[in-house]
């Protein structure tokens, strides 16, 4: 049994076919799905969407992209909107600087406010970073000082330091469909040098479709080939994969008290 740790299945490019991606993912062995937030504007969609499946759950929270057109968000008003049992997390959020979509400093501040969050409500946070490890780490490093909070770098494509810190720290790591192209060799030996015990996967559909699928839109049925790259870098099982990443996940997000579609 596999689980999408990071999805977006409220985009457009689901409107059509919810319903038989959802199908294709328990038919591919995903237990369980988490469609993550990347605006409190959409939130109620994304909400929806986990009501209407048993095995998709849901995060709250402002991409960094999206700080610039989203009214700023407390942190009392995140925890309330997380009251919900079918919301786990918060995120994402976290810095890119990849794009200048919004100001840096409006990113750190927002971040900080999802990390406050996520320590008051005892929930982890989803943590989105591109072009920003220096600040990054930063952050993490002073965040953590003031008491600590659990959470994940997402669809990791940053430096072994980066990962290694995120480790020391308690973090998790998650990777996706990218580690599996052909010119992911860096990624590949961050994934062979962290501990399985501190990694999950995901698709970031409909974003980063896999090699055998790349440039198609991805789905949650397809982090299957991403486990499948793991298990080759990590020279185990997709058994062994499987299981830890699964147990990984239900150890983070505590919410989730049990993997609600056993395939």
């Amino acid at each position: 049994m596999l689980v999408d740790s990071h999805c977006h299945l409220d985009f457009p490019d689901y409107r059509q076919d919810l319903d038989e991606v959802v199908i294709r993912a328990r038919n591919a062995g995903v237990g369980c799905i988490l469609n993550v937030s990347t605006k409190i504007s959409t939130f109620e969609h994304v909400l929806a969407i986990a009501e209407k499946y048993e095995d998709v759950y849901c995060t709250v929270g402002i991409h960094p992209h999206k700080v610039k057109g989203e009214s700023p968000i407390s942190v009392a008003q995140l925890i309330n909107l997380a009251i919900h049992p079918k919301v786990v997390g918060f995120g994402e959020t976290g810095l890119d600087y990849y794009h200048t979509r919004s100001q840096h400093n409006d990113q750190k501040q927002s971040f900080r406010v999802h990390i406050t969050a996520a320590r008051q409500a005892g929930l982890p946070v989803i943590i989105h970073s591109r072009d920003a490890d220096d600040d990054m780490a930063s952050i993490l490093k002073e965040e953590m000082s003031l008491g600590p909070f659990t959470g994940l770098l997402h669809c990791f494509s940053s430096g072994y330091s980066l990962a290694a810190l995120a480790v020391r720290l308690g973090l998790f790591v998650s990777f996706s469909g990218n580690i599996t192209f052909r010119n992911a060799g860096a990624l590949g030996e961050i994934v062979r040098r962290l501990p399985l015990h501190s990694l999950l996967i995901e698709t970031d559909a409909p974003f980063l479709a896999p090699v055998p699928r790349r440039g198609q839109r991805n789905e949650p049925a397809l982090v299957v080939h991403t486990a499948a790259r793991v298990s080759a870098l990590k020279e185990t099982t997709m058994a062994e994969v499987s299981w830890v990443t699964t147990h990984n996940f239900l150890n983070l997000f505590t919410k989730i008290d049990r993997i609600p579609i056993i395939p």
